[in-house]
C-alpha cells in the first residue's frame, strides 16, 4: 500500500516542506535534530494541521487542504508508537492491548492479537503491570497495541531513543518481524544511521525542513553527495548478502553481489539473508588485488564517482555487482592512485570492523526489494 505525502508549513523561523511517495514497508524519516521528522508525522497523523497538506494512505484521502478535506486524528487509522510507551499503569499488559481495538470501534480479532503477541514476543508478559517491565518490554506492548488498532499506517516517533543499547538490541529483531511479516505501511522516524540501515525500505532525507532524497536505502545511505547530511563519520553502504557456510573458525561465510564476504559468526542459519551495513571510514582501495594481508573481504569493483569535500577527505562510490559501496579516503590518496570514474580497484574491508549491530535479517521478497535500485 503506497503512502503519499505533500506538506507545507511554516512556524517562525522554519518552514516544512516535504512531498514524497514510498511503496509498502519501512520508510526512515532520517535526519539531524531540528530536520523537520516529528512535525511531518504529527501532521501526517493529524495532530498538527498544516498550511498546504495532501496525505493519502492507499486509495483512502486522510487530507487535501485544496478540497478542504482534514480527518480528525481519530478517524485516520493510524497507530502511533512514541519514544516512550505511553502505557495505562492501571491496566495489564492484555488490557493495555486491547484497549487498541476498543478505541478503534472495530471488533477483537482474537487471532490478529495471538499473531500479534507471539511475532512481539510478550506472552509471558499478558498479565503484568507495566510497572513491572523493562523499557523494551514496555515498547513491544506499545507496539502491539497500535497494530490491535487496525491501522493502515503505522508510525513510530524514535521509537528506541529512550532505551539504551542493550535494550535495543533486544527489540531491534522484533521490528524486522514487524517489517517482513505484516503488510502494513511504517512510517519511522530516526537520526540513528544504524536504525536506518538495518531496518528500512525506503529512506526520506531531511534537512532543514527540506526533503533532500527520497529512494531506496541501499541508493540513498551510498550516495557520496548526500555524505555531509548523513553525516561523515557515519555514512556507508549498505549490502544484501546470502548466508553460504559456518565454519569451525568461528566466522561466517556470505554471498554479497560483489564477491564472498567473511563476518565473525552471526546467528542466521545457511541459506537465510542479511542487510550489512558497512562504514565508509572501514573501506581501503587498492589498484591491484592485495596479497598477504590480514584482511579477508576483498571485492572487485568500478569507480563511480568521487566527491571532494572543504577538508582533506574524498567520498569515493564504487560499484560492486550491483551494489555501491562508498569509501573515504584522503584526497592525497585518490590522486596518488589516480583514481577516476571508470577506475577500477578493490575494495578491501577488515571482517571485524562490521559489527553485530550493523547486521540485520532479511526475509527473501524483501531481500528483493533492496536489490531493485
Amino acid at each position: 500500500m503506497n503512502l503519499s505525502v505533500s506538506i507545507q508549513h511554516r512556524f517562525a523561523g522554519f518552514t516544512l516542506d516535504a512531498s514524497f511517495e514510498t511503496p509498502n514497508g519501512v520508510t526512515a524519516l532520517f535526519g539531524s535534530s531540528g530536520s523537520g521528522k516529528t512535525t511531518l508525522v504529527n501532521a501526517i497523523a493529524g495532530l498538527l494541521r498544516p498550511d498546504q497538506a495532501r496525505v493519502q494512505i492507499g486509495d483512502r484521502l486522510l487530507c487535501d487542504s485544496d478540497q478542504g478535506l482534514c480527518l480528525p486524528p481519530h478517524k485516520r487509522r493510524i497507530g502511533y508508537v512514541f519514544q516512550e510507551g505511553r502505557l495505562f499503569p492501571h491496566l495489564t499488559v492484555r488490557q493495555n492491548l486491547r484497549y487498541g481495538s476498543w478505541v478503534s470501534g472495530r471488533q477483537r480479532d482474537q487471532a490478529g492479537e495471538t499473531r500479534v503477541v507471539d511475532m512481539l514476543g510478550i506472552g509471558d508478559l499478558l498479565d503484568r503491570r507495566p510497572g513491572a517491565l523493562s523499557g523494551g518490554e514496555k515498547q513491544r506492548v506499545a507496539i502491539g497495541r497500535a497494530l490491535l488498532s487496525q491501522p493502515l499506517l503505522l508510525l513510530m516517533d524514535e521509537p528506541l531513543a529512550a532505551l539504551d543499547e542493550a535494550r535495543k538490541a533486544e527489540i531491534l529483531p522484533y521490528l524486522e518481524r514487524l517489517r517482513d511479516e505484516t503488510d502494513i505501511p511504517i512510517l519511522y522516524v530516526s537520526h540513528s544511521v544504524a536504525e536506518v540501515a538495518r531496518l528500512a525500505t525506503t529512506v526520506v532525507l531531511l534537512g532543514k525542513g527540506k526533503m533532500l532524497k527520497c529512494g531506496p536505502t541501499a541508493q540513498v545511505m551510498s550516495d557520496p553527495a548526500l555524505a555531509p547530511a548523513i553525516g561523515l563519520r557515519e555514512a556507508g553502504s549498505v549490502l544484501t548478502a546470502t548466508v553460504t557456510a559456518h565454519h569451525a573458525d568461528g566466522l561466517t561465510e556470505l554471498a554479497a553481489a560483489g564477491g564472498q564476504v567473511f563476518l565473525p559468526r552471526i546467528g542466521v542459519p545457511a541459506g537465510g539473508t542479511v542487510r550489512l551495513r558497512i562504514h565508509a571510514n572501514d573501506v581501503m582501495l587498492s589498484l591491484g588485488r592485495p596479497g598477504r594481508i590480514s584482511a579477508l573481504n576483498v571485492l572487485p569493483g568500478k569507480v563511480t564517482s568521487i566527491r571532494s569535500g572543504g577538508g582533506p577527505g574524498a567520498m569515493v562510490q564504487l560499484k560492486a555487482g550491483h551494489d555501491q559501496i562508498l569509501a573515504r579516503v584522503t584526497k592525497r590518496s585518490a590522486t596518488l592512485l589516480g583514481l577516476e570514474p571508470g577506475s577500477e580497484v578493490f575494495a578491501i574491508i577488515k571482517s571485524v570492523s562490521v559489527a553485530q549491530a550493523d547486521i540485520g535479517a532479511r526475509n527473501q521478497s524483501m531481500a528483493k526489494s533492496d536489490t531493485t535500485t
